[in-house]
């Protein structure tokens, strides 16, 4: 199978064009998902991204994390497919992707070689909230709500540490039923936030396209922030503009690799999960 490979200021994901690998609808996609994902025995990614085209520039796509789990969308994944889809085009052409989420439209608005630039309508913030979250016996403040799947932002200290305790438990809090990403956010100055992100179902990552919406909507909200601010993460920085209309991502997305995926067709995958391909790819 063919799996191309491409990143978002170190967010990666595979994708894998649903149509030409012959995938059915019975395959264990989550075993995939294990497999290819693996840093150490797959190609190594934080989610695979199932897709089909529509037309040249557009697609419907489905994501899996890297431990096969369920993600309704990510912006970054979502810039990752336009990057793709793209192919030579030039700036000015406009990307749809069909998500889980709802539709999203990417403008692409730089170019060079493989590496693309798009500023993506993301759609308005839901369910913010404000509350207080115990863990370990400890009282959090947290901003939760959607940017098309669930996000929990914690103002203040941004440290490995707090990355790696209070971060990671909250992304599998019983508050969250169906688990939440968690961003540690501090508006160091009022256009700039800086982040780090424990991503349910991957752990920590160098950035987030969702997550950066999320941090930004808490900060501008309840941290003095502007509505046109940078959010600055391990990987890079993204822009995050907070529209009448909604929300607006902008950031780089760069096609890696196009890999010969030898792991497993109709039978076993790398990691020994079975999985089904039709048996005319065999």
């Amino acid at each position: 199978m063919e799996i191309v490979k491409a990143h978002a200021f170190g967010n990666d994901f595979l994708l894998l064009d649903e149509a030409a690998a012959g995938v059915l609808p019975g395959a264990d996609r989550a075993a995939l998902a294990r497999a290819t994902c693996d840093r150490h025995r797959g190609i190594g990614a934080d989610g695979l991204i199932f897709f089909k085209r529509s037309a040249p520039f557009s697609a419907s796509m489905a994501l899996l994390n890297a431990d096969g789990s369920y993600s309704e969308i990510s912006g970054n994944g979502i810039r990752c497919l336009a990057a793709w889809l793209a192919g030579e085009a030039g700036p000015g052409t406009a990307i749809t992707i069909e998500t889980d989420a709802g539709p999203k439209r990417l403008e692409l608005l730089a170019r060079a070689g493989m590496r693309t630039t798009f500023r993506a309508a993301m759609g308005p913030p839901e369910d913010v909230t404000r509350a207080s979250i115990d863990v370990d016996g400890v009282p959090v403040e947290v901003v939760t709500l959607r940017v098309g799947n669930p996000q929990c932002v914690v103002l203040g200290e941004v440290s490995e540490a707090r990355l790696r305790g209070l971060a990671a438990k909250l992304a599998v809090h019983p508050h969250f039923p169906a688990g939440t990403n968690v961003e540690l956010a501090s508006v160091e100055v009022p256009d700039r936030v800086r982040i780090l992100i424990w991503e349910r179902g991957v752990g920590p990552t160098e950035a987030s396209g969702t997550g950066a919406c999320a941090a930004a909507v808490a900060a501008m909200q309840y941290g003095g922030a502007q509505r046109d601010l940078a959010v600055v993460s391990p990987g890079g920085s993204q822009r995050v503009e907070w529209r009448e209309d909604g929300l607006y991502l902008t950031g780089v997305a760069e096609v890696i690799a196009v890999c010969d995926w030898r792991g497993g067709r109709a039978g076993a995958s790398a990691s020994g999960a079975e999985w089904m391909l039709d048996p005319t790819d065999q």
